[in-house]
């Protein structure tokens, strides 16, 4: 379970809690006599264990192979992976204001959220003695916050006081506070986008053919061009390992992805399934992007030209994550939605937090916000049956998470989301860069934070 607590005006969320829960275990076979390489152009597929096991666990980066008497039989390792904690050790703000550091100083619970709440004040005072001159995007941006900061300093005060309470929340140490490391991150040596422009130039294969591929219980090896012509689909009680151009990705149970950019979204499509969840990350386009690189951005008419009528069910919830620039909001409320027949219903907004309960920006500050906005939405269809046994969307929520170092690593939502939806609905991610058992994940980093190196191994000999 990924909610910590649940209040009136939003959720707690443990997102390493949410990851972990899915129990990664290798089932790994060794045979004396093979080659423990594949030819580095092929994906590779071994068995992995979804469930828990008694067996105690040691800290190991490979199996280590036993010795064999008989030197015939192949033998049967158990490897555990979890999320590497450190990627959620978030102990200090990102910008730590002077009443961050007083704070800081106090392992007050009380002293620790008045200081949270005095933050406002102080970072109003600063920006009067600056004299600046804003563009209108500023200025909407300024006006929009003054009109929700209200809603999330309020909503977040419950919430992270009573995370403080039962202990998930702790005040900062001035022993953690010194020893705080730099976190290093594994070098992703695979380019996922890159392999999805190469795939475009792999031979097509035939309709029949693009449909889907099941992830078979047994060992198997598929190629590189049968992973990106069709969804891949592990609808086993095992999770996979695939290797990939020589990485290795862990593919959740009762999960399933397409591994492509929006050109080769076609075989979503094919398989001609609707969803009752739909989830949306855009790339937005921003000057942060434009500077660094770091991914490819699309335009608010590419975003416009995503299939959503074709992929939506009759009253399909349709959620999308937005910055706070005021113009990808408007777009999404006045324009996107309404290109797709999807009434907005409801704006949330996703709090980022440290391990001690203090906003990752100061809530004011003019450049960087402590929080995103998730527009909610209902696909209208004037055809479709009432809405049954489930609960109005309030029309704001927050979701309050320590983030993950990793960037664009969003919270888990299926959880906050049961009681809006249909048991057992449909649910798909667009933009994905993640898997989750029970969903349909599909972009072209759909397998990214899935490598193993983002995991730990710890190693059980079955």
């Amino acid at each position: 379970m990924s909610v910590v607590h649940q209040l009136s005006p939003g959720w707690l969320l443990d997102h390493l809690s949410f990851i972990n829960k899915i129990n990664y275990q290798v089932h790994q076979h060794h045979e004396p006599c093979c080659s423990e390489n594949g030819p580095p152009t092929s994906a590779h597929l071994d068995s992995v264990s979804s469930f828990g096991s008694s067996a105690k666990f040691i800290a190991s980066d490979s199996p280590t192979k036993p010795e064999n008497d008989d030197g015939g039989n192949c033998e049967t390792f158990i490897q555990k992976y979890i999320f590497r904690s450190e990627l959620f050790e978030i102990t200090k703000p990102y910008i730590t204001s002077a009443i961050h550091k007083e704070c800081q100083q106090n392992n007050g619970k009380e002293d620790l959220m008045n200081g949270v709440k005095k933050e406002i004040s102080i970072s109003t005072l600063g920006k009067k003695r600056k004299r600046c001159v804003f563009n209108q995007g500023e200025l909407d941006a300024m006006e929009y916050h003054e009109k929700i900061r209200g809603l999330i300093l309020d909503g977040s005060s419950q919430i992270i006081q009573e995370g403080l309470k039962s202990g998930f929340l702790h005040p900062l140490s001035e022993k953690q506070d010194k020893c705080n490391e730099p976190i290093t991150l594994p070098l992703d040596t695979c380019n996922l986008s890159q392999l999805c422009e190469m795939a475009k130039h792999f031979p097509s294969l035939n309709e029949m053919e693009l449909l889907t591929l099941q992830l078979m219980e047994n060992d198997m090896s598929v190629t590189e061009q049968d992973l990106f012509s069709r969804i891949v689909e592990n609808n086993s009680r095992f999770t996979k390992m695939i290797t990939l151009m020589g990485q290795k990705y862990l593919v959740p149970p009762k999960s399933s992805f397409l591994l492509s950019d929006i050109s080769c979204i076609r075989p979503l499509l094919n398989c001609r399934k609707t969803y009752d969840v739909i989830v949306i990350d855009p790339p937005w386009q921003n000057k942060s992007v434009k500077r660094s690189n770091r991914y490819s951005y699309l335009s608010s008419l590419q975003i416009k030209q995503i299939p959503i009528p074709k992929l939506a069910a009759p009253n399909c919830l349709v959620i999308t994550w937005v910055t706070n620039r005021q113009k990808h909001l408007r777009f999404v409320k006045e324009e996107l939605y309404p290109s797709w027949s999807v009434e907005v219903v409801a704006e949330w907004h996703w709090l980022k937090i440290t391990n001690s309960g203090e906003f990752v920006f100061p809530l004011d500050s003019p450049h960087k916000k402590p929080y995103e906005v998730l527009i909610l939405g209902r696909v209208q269809d004037k055809t479709a049956l009432p809405l049954r046994n489930m609960l109005p969307i309030p029309d704001h929520k927050l979701i309050v998470s320590v983030p993950c170092t990793l960037h664009s690593h969003k919270p888990p939502l299926a959880e906050v989301l049961k009681d809006y939806i249909k048991p057992d609905g449909e649910c798909l991610e667009l933009f994905a860069r993640n898997l989750q058992p029970g969903w349909t994940s599909w972009g072209n980093e759909v397998l990214k934070f899935q490598h193993v190196d983002y995991f730990l191994a710890l190693e059980s000999r079955s």
